[in-house]
């Protein structure tokens, strides 16, 4: 029920015009059903020259008159192929209307459940997501709303189109014998027998047909974006055997469907086979007592066969409608999820120079705790480096400050303000953040840079990789700007694509930069320019930068050194060196480091190394 609800808040607003369909369907399939009568008089009163008695002809009597002619002649043949083919007509004009409304009305909901499902996926936050693996992920977006929608433009109506053709083929038989009704009432409890296990069954097989479909789903989606760490590793034949056991899987679950799909036809098949054959014997025996005529046989078969086809059609309908009951549960748990990172969306609260407080910041994760007590004071215009050991919660400290991550004990300010009375987006614009995993779109090299403003201002693309020293390796690209970048970057360098990152920060121009180790690929040279395009151009904004390389904080107005969640050491680059403790004994094992890998280069016979 609860899945039904949620499929009418997208169908309600293609309701009226899908009742007309509707309409139209009724009135196509009544014409439908009218033809076996005329079929059934072409028998009896053109072939065969049967009496003509007040109830012959019932529905279409009025032929039977002599205005339209007089029985075994060829103008009543035309008579009634002329209302036959009217009929006929009706009905196609009628159920193609019906179709082709259908579709748009299936199309529409199918857009507006992708539309609402991808929002949905852009307001949960991080760890949310993390609940479901790109496989699901790409299934609930795409498969599942196709699916979904199936459900009420096509299975719903055509559930009532069969009711109604089912109510309409009995009144119809009775008006003929009331005996031709035997043979459906007799076969009907197997049919539902026969159906409710069918369901249950088909019902199990979806789910294990999605849940095999989304795991293969995941292994290539996986190997697109991995493509090369597998060639690196020589793995091509391990991720050929995952994915073929993926694909083994799915090939099974989908047997087993046609398995199952095969036994319940031929159960289907040869209950109306019975049921054809009885209809003809109780005909024959009501037909040799004079009761009804012979073309009435021909009609009650036929109307026979309809029950058991429409009964069969059906079963068709609830078989289908299994995989999308599946799909749709799958969408409203997902649309059901709540983020852990509650936004404020009335607030209007927002600040051109933000000063940032921390006061005695925690933060937890799955009974971890990963931040410890974190106490800071940014005022506007600041430059914070944050350096530490591998883990040290470095990273997960600057995604506290745009609530990537909710801190749990603690306060986080900006201007005086909770930062959780910030709608997120105003939030999050103060911030031009890069990230420690650099993600470019498969798009041009100028369209990423110029990613936070709709209008692409080519001149301030270009300032902004000036600044972030990647203009170079740009402009010596055959299309510069232009260049199509594939997803994630791939097709240029790691050192490249953390420059490009850079600058559609800077492009962004927020009032915090926010760097998380982001220079990392760069070499020393490229680093030391680019710290000095911020010192030079953005010198007046906050700038807080994490790195595993210490020289890139030296400048910095504060350094914290962090273990374990902790701030263990603070203070400028000179009080941290006379302290003489973790930073200082670091920072002079990498400047040894540097400085030896400096001599080896200028040795002799490495000019050429120290050159490229």
């Amino acid at each position: 029920m609860k899945t039904l609800k949620f499929g009418i808040k997208y169908f309600r607003k293609s309701m009226f015009i899908s009742i007309i369909a509707e309409i139209m369907s009724i009135a196509g399939i009544y014409a439908e059903l009218l033809m076996p009568l005329l079929s059934g008089m072409l028998i009896d009163y053109v072939i065969k020259d049967t009496p003509v008695t007040e109830n012959s002809g019932s529905t279409f009597h009025f032929l039977l008159t002599g205005k339209f002619g007089e029985i075994h002649t060829m103008k009543l043949f035309f008579s009634i192929a002329i209302v036959f083919g009217i009929l006929l007509l009706f009905r196609i004009i009628f159920i193609y209307a019906r179709d082709l409304i259908q579709e748009k009305v299936g199309l529409q909901m199918e857009t507006d459940l992708r539309y609402a499902t991808y929002n949905k996926l852009m307001e949960l936050d991080s760890e949310s997501i993390t609940n479901y693996n790109s496989g699901e992920l790409l299934q609930i977006l795409n498969s599942d709303t196709i699916m979904f929608k199936e459900l009420f433009a096509h299975r719903i109506p055509y559930l009532a189109d069969s009711i109604f053709m089912l109510i309409i083929t009995l009144v119809l038989i009775a008006r003929i014998n009331i005996s031709f009704i035997i043979v459906p009432l007799i076969l009907m409890p197997f049919l539902v027998v026969t159906v409710i296990n069918f369901r249950r069954q088909a019902k199990e097989n979806f789910q294990i047909i999605r849940k095999r479909s989304s795991e293969m789903n995941l292994t290539t989606q996986e190997n697109i974006a991995a493509v090369r760490i597998v060639r690196s590793f020589t793995n091509e034949e391990l991720e050929k055997n995952k994915f073929n056991s993926a694909n083994e899987n799915f090939y099974e679950a989908r047997k087993n469907q046609i398995w199952l799909s095969s036994r319940f036809d031929l159960t289907f098949n040869a209950i109306k086979q019975i049921a054809y054959v009885s209809t003809i014997v109780i005909g024959g025996i009501i037909a040799i007592k004079g009761y009804i005529t012979v073309g009435y046989i021909l009609t009650s078969s036929t109307y026979v066969m309809r029950i058991m086809n429409n009964i069969t059609g059906l079963n068709s309908h609830l078989f289908n409608m299994q995989q999308q009951t599946v799909a749709g549960q799958s969408l409203v748990g997902f649309m059901a999820a709540e983020s852990k990172i509650a936004n404020k969306e009335v607030s209007s609260k927002r600040s051109d120079t933000p000063s940032i407080k921390l006061d005695n910041v925690s933060l937890t994760i799955d009974g971890t705790q990963v931040l410890k007590n974190i106490t800071l004071d940014i005022p506007y215009g600041k430059k914070l480096g944050i350096v530490g050991e591998t883990g040290s919660g470095k990273s997960v400290l600057l995604k506290t400050l745009v609530r990537i991550k909710d801190i749990t004990e603690g306060q986080i300010t900006i201007d005086g303000d909770d930062i959780k009375e910030y709608s997120l987006e105003n939030l999050r614009n103060m911030f031009s953040y890069v990230f420690q995993d650099v993600f470019l779109f498969s798009n041009t090299i100028e369209s990423n840079i110029a990613y936070s403003t709709p209008d692409i201002n080519s001149k301030m693309v270009t300032k902004s990789a000036m600044h972030a020293q990647a203009d170079k390796f740009i402009d010596a690209l055959s299309d510069r700007y232009k260049t199509i970048i594939g997803e994630r970057g791939l097709g240029i360098s790691g050192g490249q694509k953390q420059r490009i990152s850079l600058a559609r920060a800077f492009h962004k121009n927020a009032p915090v930069f926010v760097l998380d180790d982001s220079t990392s690929a760069l070499d020393v040279n490229t680093e030391r320019a680019l710290l000095g395009e911020i010192d030079k151009h953005y010198s007046d904004k906050t700038l807080i930068i994490t790195a595993h390389r210490f020289s890139s904080v030296v400048n910095c107005d504060e350094i914290i050194y962090m273990k374990n969640g902790e701030i263990t050491e603070r203070g400028s680059f000179q009080e941290l060196m006379a302290l003489n403790g973790s930073f200082a004994h670091v920072y002079n094992i990498q400047q040894t480091q540097q400085a030896e890998a400096i001599n080896y280069d200028n040795a002799p016979g490495k000019e050429g190394v120290a050159n490229g």
